[in-house]
């Protein structure tokens, strides 16, 4: 029966038959037929009695005839009675209540007949013990009947109306029938209650039903289950699935203590509160949420959260545990690869930034605690940047990937290695802390990097710059030991990339002097500290000034003129590079529109100012508020510019042109250098870089053959070249051999104000040469205090170049030092150099050596210190 159907049997009010037994619905037929199933087992006693009775009663009445006929009727009232309460006739339970009602009435009225005729008609010992017995056989009879309301009804009817037939007074009778009434009122008021009850059966059963397929539902399908002990801690339940997941590991665990079948984790609340399972059952306590697994799964490879409480009878009697678990496997699995995203790199599998933080942290704690020394290394990819724009982003992760991987054999298990980001890397090195160590491994892993990678078909090759620094001497701290590892890789990617730098105090305080640097270039366009100056671009073949090139200086107010090389840089970093651009821009279009001859104006543009969709107006704004004429404004743009998208490059020099200023190609063969651009970049012009042209006079300089190729390529293509940082008059005629059209350097004039190029160009449009006229060996720019001895006296100077036979050097004093002048000169300390003077200039001078020396006594400590080389 359903809850539904048992509240409906509770709520209305149903009829006669109904609750007598004799009708029903489908839902009264459980409960009628247990209710017959006990009729039918207490007949066999109470049948045994009835013949009993019968025996004496025959006995008794000399085996009368009226004796006999009445036990026929008896013995078969009682079979029709036995056969209607059992179930071999078929018949639904009201029917055979029926049926068993009158087979009851019948044998009421012949039991009674019996004893009347017995123990009325009858004096003696035995006709009292028959009637004994008859009555007792009734009673059991009633008694056996009693679950069928309507059974024991008519059971009492036959015998009221048996009774008051065998008296015959209307006394009787009407005591008979009050008899009747109470019993028939009594039968129903207990129907009512059977009714109830049978309905209140009905619906805990629905619910223990109900919650079972529940149960069972939620044991087979869901992530919980059950668990049950006894008074010693034996599994007397478990669900079905974890037993058998159980006994993969172990034998099955019915029967087996809870502490032999399961073991905690080691890391998990139970340790956590230091209690474990066997103190929980020992002191029969509460617990929840302890992880366990089987133990015999030594590999974990199942894992659940348990808890459980002590179970106690009515009388607070402990009887044992029961409990309830979870399967935790796949929330640890979720938990594992969370810790694993949160401390380890997704692309490499190496420690991410995090996990070296907290790695870092205890490294130094232990440091602080006394243990040995340990190395930082901080390391960037060089060349990376054009991989992953040449070939894409996933050939840039395949790179990584083999990065990663090639790291990680080099380091071995001498320290930990993590990807930051990017193509940036850190190497953690406990307990090493000798810089030769440290140097070689750092010269191993640059090596190992620097090998060819295949990637996606591709062999690529790149390299990679590596910054050192060393707890506790370079920081007590992770931001400190960090910052200096920052300082000395930036130090070794300024020394040319491929090397390695150990951290030095100096660095710090560069770095901080790049910091003020910013912070007064942010102030110097407001403060008008920038001006221009402006070197003239010649022509080849009359030496007619053509044009200039409009260059920056920045006039500090205490640092004074400092140079493009170092703040340039710095501008393009912090952000500044696009205001600087455009103010330069300006300048110079006003500047060139006010000289009196209608000479070309060159203006550099940094790839960052390329890259900005905003160029063309600014472009086109410029030449309108100046009146320059557009084809006066040549724009110098760099290689690095087409490292971005093609598309957008092709856009931007489309709508340059479209405004009618000429393009050239800047720094020429030093950048991106691939020919493929050329073939649709519309430049007017290409500018072969300084560093061709220096020495390519000098026999066996490979230079000139350089230079003769560009010019070819040039030619092929339609365009002009621009000979830059010529400065030996020879150089000139070796640069109109090769077929350059146009000359720029030094040995034409430096840069001068706008001022002095509109005096210069209202003379004479020729450019004359001076300087050296005949190339000399390479130089090397420095700042090297020296001591000279000239005509007997003593003087400190600085030397500011010098090469193989000669140096230009600083502070002769104004008499004595004439040209042709002898002198000895003191670069190393206690070591002089016989040298003559060929030219002085001011408080300059060039200086000749006697013999050609060896530059490498540079690295000897001179008479005073050195102070730095800048180039």
């Amino acid at each position: 029966m359903s809850i539904r159907s048992a509240i409906t049997l509770s709520g209305d009010k149903p009829p006669l038959p109904v609750l007598l037994g004799f009708a029903g619905g489908p839902d009264d037929r459980d409960p009628a037929e247990q209710r017959l199933a006990q009729v039918a087992a207490a007949c066999p006693l109470a049948g045994a009695m009835l013949a009993l009775a019968m025996a004496a009663a025959m006995v008794a009445s000399g085996f009368g005839t009226v004796t006999l006929v009445l036990s026929l009727v008896t013995v078969l009232a009682f079979a029709g009675l036995t056969l209607c309460v059992g179930t071999r006739l078929g018949w639904p339970p009201y029917r055979r209540a029926r049926g068993a009602a009158l087979a009851a009435g019948l044998l009421a009225v012949a039991t009674l007949s019996m004893l009347e005729e017995v123990g009325i008609g009858l004096a003696g010992m035995m006709p009292l013990g028959a009637a004994t017995l008859l009555v007792g056989a009734i009673g059991l009879v009633g008694l056996a009947v009693q679950p069928v309301r309507g059974v024991v009804l008519v059971f009492g009817a036959g015998l009221v109306v048996a009774m008051a037939v065998m008296v015959g007074a209307a006394l009787v009778w009407f005591e008979a029938l009050a008899l009747l009434g109470a019993l028939a009122l009594t039968m129903l008021r207990l129907g009512q209650l059977d009714r109830h009850g049978t309905a209140e059966q009905v619906r805990q059963t629905g619910r223990g039903r109900h919650a079972e397929r529940m149960v069972a539902e939620f044991e087979e399908q869901g992530t919980g289950w059950f668990w049950e002990t006894d008074r010693h801690g034996r599994i007397t339940y478990i669900s079905a699935r974890v037993a058998a997941e159980i006994a993969e590991h172990d034998p099955h665990p019915l029967g087996r203590l809870l502490t032999e079948i399961f073991r905690m984790d080691g890391a998990g609340a139970g340790t956590a509160t230091e209690r474990t399972l066997a103190f929980h059952l020992s002191s029969r306590t509460s617990f929840s949420d302890y992880p366990v697994c089987a133990a015999g799964d030594a590999a974990g490879g199942r894992w659940w959260s348990m808890g459980g409480r002590p179970l106690v009878d009515e009388l607070d009697r402990f009887q044992g545990f029961i409990g309830t678990g979870a399967d935790l496997t796949e929330l640890r699995r979720s938990e594992a690869e969370i810790t694993r995203l949160a401390l380890f790199d997704g692309l490499t599998g190496l420690a991410n930034r995090q996990r070296m933080r907290q790695s870092i942290d205890k490294m130094l704690a232990q440091v602080a605690e006394g243990h040995r020394p340990a190395g930082l290394f901080l390391m960037d990819l060089d060349r990376f940047k054009a991989v992953n724009d040449t070939l894409g982003h996933q050939a840039g992760d395949a790179l990584l990937k083999q990065v990663g991987q090639r790291l990680q054999r080099g380091v071995g298990d001498r320290g930990l290695v993590g990807r930051m980001g990017g193509d940036e890397f850190k190497v953690l090195l406990p307990g090493i802390a000798g810089r030769q160590s440290l140097a070689t491994l750092a010269e191993d892993l640059i090596a190992a990097l620097s090998q060819p990678y295949a990637i996606l078909g591709t062999s690529v090759t790149i390299g990679c710059s590596v910054g050192i620094a060393i707890a506790p001497d370079d920081g007590t701290d992770r931001d400190t030991l960090v910052r200096n590892a920052d300082l000395a890789l930036y130090a070794a990617k300024a020394a040319g990339r491929g090397v390695h730098r150990f951290y030095s105090a100096d660095m710090l305080a560069g770095a901080r002097d790049r910091q003020q640097l910013e912070g007064d270039l942010r102030a110097a366009l407001p403060a008008g500290e920038f001006n221009l100056c402006y070197q003239p671009v010649v022509r080849t073949v009359d030496a007619v000034v053509i044009g200039y090139e409009a260059l920056i200086r920045w006039r500090h107010p205490v640092r004074g003129l400092v140079s493009p090389a170092d703040f340039i840089p710095v501008a393009e970093e912090c952000g500044l590079i696009g205001a600087i651009g455009e103010w330069v821009l300006r300048t110079a279009c006003n500047e060139a529109a006010r000289w009196p001859r209608d000479v070309r104006v060159a203006v550099n543009v940094s790839p960052v100012q390329f890259a900005n969709p905003q160029l063309p107006g600014i472009v086109a704004s410029a030449l309108a508020r100046s009146g320059l004429a557009p084809d006066r404004l040549e724009l110098e743009i760099t290689e690095g510019v087409f490292l971005k998208g093609s598309d957008s490059s092709d856009r931007m020099f489309a709508a340059l042109k479209g405004l009618g200023v000429r393009l050239a190609l800047d720094d020429f063969g030093t950048g991106y250098s691939s020919l493929g651009y050329l073939r649709t970049a519309p430049f007017d012009k290409i500018k072969i870089d300084q560093s061709f042209v220096r020495g390519a006079a000098q026999p066996g300089n490979r230079n000139a053959a350089i230079i003769r190729a560009i010019v070819m390529l040039a030619d092929t293509l339609g365009m002009e070249t621009t000979a830059e940082g010529v400065e030996i008059q020879d150089e000139i005629e070796l640069v109109r051999s090769l077929g350059c059209s146009h000359i720029q350097g030094y040995v034409y004039g430096r840069p001068a104000p706008a001022a002095e190029v509109a005096a210069a160009l209202g003379i004479d449009g020729r450019a004359v040469p001076s300087g050296f006229r005949v190339s000399r060996p390479s130089r090397t720019r420095l700042l090297r205090s020296a001591r000279v001895t000239i005509a007997g006296r003593t003087h400190d100077v600085r030397v500011r170049d010098i090469s193989i036979t000669g140096a230009m050097i600083e502070g002769l004093p104004a008499h004595g030092a004439e040209v042709d002048a002898e002198l000895r000169i003191e670069l190393v300390e206690g070591r002089s150099i016989a040298a003559r003077i060929s030219w002085t200039d001011r408080k300059r001078a060039g200086i000749h050596f006697a013999a050609p020396i060896d530059l490498s006594i540079l690295s000897e400590p001179g008479p005073v210190a050195s102070i730095r080389r800048i180039a």
